[in-house]
C-alpha cells in the first residue's frame, strides 16, 4: 500500500470555504480520484474538530481480557464487557470446535425461519 499523502489540512479546508471548484482542488493536492479527496476532507474537519471522530464498531481501547467461566449447570457464562465489546446479542448462537490449541467458538449460522400457512377451509 503507498504511503498516506501528506497534506496541508487547512488549506484544504480553506479551499472548500471559498468554493474552489473540485477539479482544481484535486488538482492542488494530486488526488486522482474524487473519493481521495472526500476522505481527505473529512479527515481535515475531525482533526480540526469541526465534526467528531467516527467511532468504530467496537469499544475503544485494548480487548478486554476476562475469563469465560462454566457454572454448576454447566452453562458458560460470558462478563458483560466481552458482550459489549464483541456486540453480542441475547439468544445469539454459537458453535465450539476442538482444535490443536483447546476450543473455538464462533458465531453459528442463523438458522432458517419457517412460516406455518393456514389451512384454508373449502365450504
Amino acid at each position: 500500500m503507498p504511503p498516506k499523502k501528506k497534506i496541508d489540512e487547512e488549506v484544504l479546508l480553506k479551499m472548500v470555504q471559498d468554493e474552489v471548484p473540485q477539479k482544481e482542488i484535486m488538482d492542488y493536492f494530486g488526488f486522482k480520484t474524487s473519493t481521495q479527496l472526500k476522505v481527505a476532507y473529512t479527515n481535515a474537519l475531525m482533526n480540526a474538530g469541526k465534526i467528531p471522530e467516527i467511532k468504530s464498531g467496537r469499544a475503544s481501547g485494548k480487548v478486554p481480557k476476562t475469563t469465560i467461566v462454566v457454572n454448576k449447570r454447566g452453562s458458560l457464562i460470558v462478563p458483560k464487557n466481552l458482550v459489549e465489546y464483541y456486540g453480542l446479542k441475547e439468544g445469539q448462537a454459537f458453535e465450539v470446535e476442538k482444535n490443536k490449541s483447546g476450543i473455538a467458538v464462533k458465531a453459528a449460522a442463523p438458522r432458517p425461519v419457517t412460516k406455518l400457512r393456514k389451512k384454508s377451509v373449502a365450504g
